[in-house]
């Protein structure tokens, strides 16, 4: 697989034409956190997370399941050598994003984690991060980690740690797909992703989810200065805001 996240990538008119992905068997949410005492979402760069599963951790948080949110890296090295967004302004810009999106999804009091490795660096640190999150799950966790072959570097260092922990503390996992909707033939879908799922997200949820995503303005462009391709553009977000989600596993 040509696991490429350059460029343009798969349109979401090729995913919504894709017979694999229509039929995929959508259920309720409840489904995925079952007896689940607690959510663990461990996102790579502040943002991931609410592209993904927004959906799904606003709604544990409805059914009363503690959220935790774990932001491995600052994200900071997005616009390397770009003059008005140095990485300390990322740092600090990202951060706040992440709060702000929360707050849309009913978040705002979910715990937060941060470990400020670097963007870019983190497969240096798997090992490290694997022992953190066994000193931090339970077994009755429910997991949810990048996909652990998404395409960016960072996204499968945080999954394998993720995998190696909650095999050793007996946690569930899931894997959830970011940088996988870019390159991935539709296709493939079926063998590839052949245990996801679909969760249903109501339009209320996807309005939130929607004004969520928006509080990403360093991603999305929606910032003076930022004079270059950003993160986001309109076509990549257009695969995190239908009215579901999809989760492997």
């Amino acid at each position: 697989m040509n696991r490429q996240i350059e460029g343009g990538g798969v349109t979401e008119a090729q995913w919504a034409a894709s017979p694999w992905l229509q039929t995929l068997p959508l259920v309720s949410p409840a489904t995925l956190f079952g007896d689940a005492r607690r959510l663990v979402v461990v996102s790579p760069h502040p943002d991931d997370e609410v592209l993904a599963c927004g959906g799904l951790m606003a709604l544990a948080h409805q059914a009363g399941l503690p959220v935790t949110v774990i932001s491995v890296t600052d994200g900071e090295a997005c616009y390397p050598d770009h003059p008005a967004w140095s990485p300390e302004r990322l740092r600090v810009a990202r951060a706040a994003e992440l709060d702000d999106a929360l707050r849309c999804l009913g978040l705002a009091s979910a715990a937060r984690i941060a470990w400020h490795i670097g963007d870019g660096a983190v497969t240096a640190s798997e090992a490290w991060i694997g022992e953190q999150l066994v000193g931090l799950l339970q077994p009755d966790d429910l997991v949810l980690a990048p996909w652990r072959l998404d395409g960016h570097p960072d996204h499968e260092a945080v999954a394998r740690a993720c995998v190696q922990a909650c095999t050793a503390r007996g946690a569930a996992v899931k894997e959830y797909p970011v940088w996988g909707w870019h390159w991935l033939d539709p296709a493939a879908a079926a063998t590839v992703w052949a245990s996801a799922t679909r969760y249903a997200l109501d339009d209320e949820l996807v309005g939130s989810k929607r004004d969520a995503i928006q509080q990403f303005v360093t991603q999305t462009g929606a910032v003076e200065g930022l004079e270059c391709e950003p993160i986001l553009p309109a076509d990549v977000l257009q695969r995190f805001e239908r009215n579901y989600e999809v989760v492997i596993g």
